[in-house]
């Protein structure tokens, strides 16, 4: 199944509670971290509720 590259690019700080918990339910906690996740609709369901926060990119080669 192909993969996606998820890296937190905006502050958590003064976010709400929601876009936090989604947040840290995909692995990232700090600027500029980033996850390898399947790419499948629960996970592109997180994604949509903090499109704002977020930079996504296919994997290559997984």
């Amino acid at each position: 199944m192909a993969q996606i590259k998820i890296t937190l690019v905006r502050s958590l700080s003064g976010r709400k509670p929601l876009h936090i918990k989604v947040c840290k339910a995909l692995g990232l906690n700090k600027i500029h971290d980033f996850t390898i996740q399947e790419d499948n609709p629960a996970t592109r369901g997180q994604i949509a509720k903090v499109v704002h926060l977020v930079e996504v990119a296919d994997v290559e080669g997984a």
